[in-house]
């Protein structure tokens, strides 16, 4: 989660105007280790799941997990497929971005930190564990 948070929210901190002086083009050099970080953590909890899906499924924290998940991969899609990036990568190191891309960036933060908070309240919500 590290590397994904790590990575992803330093690209989205920079997008709304946190650390200028960073040029994007550099950021999204870091997106591959972005996603392995993603792939870690996927691979983890479907094995989590899979041990015993009953515990989850009827838990709100990891219902609300999983639509947060959600929202920030269709978040991403938009980023990618809505021609945000092609804005984002036009950007010199001093420049402010649109304010599509810093939408997307705050979607994106707001969607990863719920998820994170909903996947450590799993065991305390719920009848999970």
């Amino acid at each position: 989660m590290a590397f994904l948070i790590g990575f992803i929210g330093l690209l989205d901190f920079r997008i709304l105007g946190i650390g200028k002086g960073l040029p994007i083009s550099g950021l999204n050099k870091l997106i591959p280790w972005g996603i392995a970080g993603f792939l870690v953590n996927v691979t983890t909890g479907f094995l989590f799941y899979a041990g015993d899906p009953a515990q989850y499924l009827h838990n709100p924290a990891f219902q609300f997990k999983m639509l947060f998940l959600i929202i920030a991969g269709l978040n991403v899609m938009y980023f990618y497929v809505g021609g945000v990036l092609a804005r984002v990568e036009a950007l010199g190191p001093a420049d402010d971005a649109p304010l599509p891309a810093k939408i997307v960036a705050g979607i994106s933060l707001t969607a990863w930190i719920a998820v994170m908070y909903c996947g450590r309240m799993l065991p305390y919500l719920g009848n999970a564990f």
